[in-house]
């Protein structure tokens, strides 16, 4: 972003940004302690072992959050954008090869967000089934219901997706800071029955409970991630609201509210161990427990949307980037590009929580699944950052080495504590993260075979240029899209061969995506005229942005074109691709590619072109 908020801006776009980015992280009391002490690790609730686990919670916040993501990643922005896929695009410059170095960088990042998807489907079950679990606690009546409420609440986030996010969102915030008030003031009300709960301030307490519990109190680290993971959420929506209103949000209330829960749940433990079975809801007054249950579930419904909101921006970022189909992309707001809706990724999400509510049941269980895609994403974003410190920060290699090395072993702790939870569901994410990966490199595969095949039987542009002259011509303007710059698009030889004529201006289009988030107007359109009436005209996004080219085209100012949409021709290529056995890639991996292709978005509605003014001309070609 240009200018950073000040003053009063600040505490809005603040107030705004607790919303947006905390919902995750926000509903972690829920469960975070609950799961820590879950009878399958056989740690018993003795104070020894709540400071312990206290002291692990407090850290982890610190080093992870407070540190590594507010400190230091946010400062990796592209051009203001963050999150994993716009790093990934930080550390590959634009020319590097699919033979570079740099194409393990790519696979990594291309893997994290793949496995982001698989967070986005489990991250909302988990938070609605805790919170309305809380429901048990107040009477066993509940218990049948938990599921069917839970499905309910989340059908109904995902069926309010269509009508846009704008103005439930203008309650996040307040809704948000609501709730960290409440668990503020929970965890003080038993703070003060238990102040000796601030010793677990210090990390020897952390230490000795790793001695004094060997294995099982490293698979406890599994459990305590959960109060960290919605980090990565920090990054991935800093485009929005800029580094210093989530740092103030974060600085100044998500984490003193946390703390001080988390404290005041360490502390009813010390008093009362068998509150362990759900610590959370155990610190609620009984004339406060549905109120509490309300507005739990409402920070839940508030996490999971901006999941979801996330999730859409990620496919609008993997379409532009090229690695997915193009899709259906509908704004839902006049004034903010970012609120978006695609129909079909919600359509899939909702599927996939209501699957996993059913397959799980209850919210212990999907702990399980929790965490092992996070984990690994954020080991994926410390090694991405080693290139940006190196090369972008220009940090000394034993500077580098130092922060690398210390973040990873966290990371790596946290990893490994939480693969063992593979057998338990934690294959979840990594089978819809494996399967998504699948389609990304798939896609982006086939896209370049695809290129390769068409460029073998292109003709060079000059040679076509040579003897343009020599064509009839009819009046008008041909606009024909095309990605190689130095050839003749293949719509204009199918063209020229079945009218032999031309149009008096022909067009060649090219449109681009580059590394960066967004592309200034000023830098949107080039022009090169060519002669013979031919023009070439390059028109270049950035990743974060919705192409449209009649917009795009009514930035350039020459009297010698007409560009008018309801005065031009659009001449689009549509191939019919057929598997073959030629070098590329494996044949399995062509079929999927070719059912890709058919199901993709039309290049007339992806890049908003009038549909009467186009003319699709199809060639058959073998991959």
């Amino acid at each position: 972003m240009e200018t950073e908020p000040r003053g009063r801006y600040l505490a809005l776009v603040s107030l705004t940004a607790l919303g947006v980015v905390y919902g995750d992280i926000g509903t972690s009391p829920l469960y975070a302690v609950r799961e820590s002490f879950h009878p399958g690790h056989g740690i018993q609730p003795t104070p020894e072992n709540v400071l312990g686990v206290l002291s692990l919670i407090i850290w982890a916040l610190v080093l992870v959050i407070s540190v590594k993501y507010a400190v230091f990643v946010l400062r990796a922005d592209n051009r203001g954008e963050g999150g994993i896929l716009a790093l990934t695009s930080l550390v590959t410059p634009v020319g590097a090869t699919r033979n570079s170095p740099r194409r393990a960088l790519v696979m990594l990042g291309l893997f994290g967000t793949a496995l982001l998807y698989g967070d986005g489907m489990i991250t909302p079950v988990m938070s609605v089934l805790s919170a309305v679990g809380g429901l048990e606690v107040a009477t066993p009546v509940f218990q049948p219901y938990i599921v069917p409420i839970t499905i309910t609440i989340l059908v109904a986030i995902f069926l309010i997706q269509p009508r846009g996010t704008e103005r439930v969102g203008k309650l996040f915030g307040p809704v948000t800071l609501l709730w960290f008030a409440t668990i503020a003031a929970l965890g003080i009300m038993h703070i003060v029955r238990e102040p000796s709960v601030f010793g677990a301030i210090d990390p020897t307490h952390a230490v000795r409970f790793f001695v004094a519990n060997g294995y099982s109190g490293f698979l406890v680290l599994g459990s305590v991630f959960l109060v960290v993971t919605g980090g990565e959420a920090l990054y991935a929506d800093m485009g929005h609201f800029g580094r210093r209103p989530i740092r103030a949000a974060w600085y100044f209330v998500a984490l003193p509210g946390l703390l001080l829960n988390y404290f005041g749940q360490g502390a009813l433990l010390i008093r009362e161990p068998a509150a362990a079975e759900n610590p959370f809801f155990r610190m609620v007054p009984e004339w406060a427990l549905y109120p509490v249950v309300v507005l739990g579930t409402s920070a839940a419904v508030i996490a999971s949307q901006a999941l979801i909101t996330g999730a859409f921006s990620l496919t609008m970022q993997a379409v532009q980037l090229g690695y997915i189909p193009r899709v259906q992309i509908l704004h839902t707001s006049g004034r903010e590009r970012g609120q978006i809706y695609i129909p079909s990724v919600n359509w899939l999400l909702m599927i996939a929580c209501i699957g996993l509510t059913l397959g799980f049941q209850r919210s212990t269980h999907v702990a399980a699944a929790y965490g092992v895609a996070v984990t690994t994403t954020m080991v994926i974003t410390t090694l991405l950052l080693f290139v940006v410190e190196r090369e972008r920060w220009k940090w000394p290699l034993w500077a580098t080495v130092l922060f690398t090395g210390f973040f990873l072993t966290v990371d790596l702790a946290f990893w490994g504590a939480n693969i063992v939870k593979i057998p338990q569901g934690g294959w979840v994410p990594l089978v819809i993260g494996a399967a998504l990966f699948a389609l990304f490199s798939t896609w982006k595969t086939g896209r370049r075979i695809l290129a390769e095949r068409m460029q073998q039987g292109t003709l060079p542009l000059p040679l076509f240029l040579e003897g343009a002259d020599r064509v009839a011509r009819v009046p008008g303007t041909a606009v024909f899209m095309y990605g190689n710059r130095d050839g003749t698009p293949p719509a204009l030889l199918h063209s020229l061969k079945h009218y032999k004529v031309l149009h008096e201006t022909v067009v060649l289009l090219s449109v681009e995506t580059q590394e960066v988030p967004q592309v200034p107007d000023g830098e949107r359109v080039s022009v090169e005229t060519l002669g013979h009436g031919f023009f070439r005209i390059v028109v270049a996004y950035g990743f974060m942005e919705d192409p449209c080219v009649p917009d795009a085209l009514a930035l350039v100012k020459m009297d010698s074109l007409d560009l008018r949409p309801m005065q031009t021709t659009f001449f689009l290529g549509r191939e019919t691709l057929i598997p073959s056995n030629k070098p590329g890639m494996a044949l399995w991996r062509e079929h999927l590619f070719t059912v890709m292709s058919r199901n993709a978005r039309t290049a007339t509605s992806f890049f908003g072109l009038p549909p009467n003014r186009v003319v699709e001309l199809g060639t058959q070609i073998e991959l």
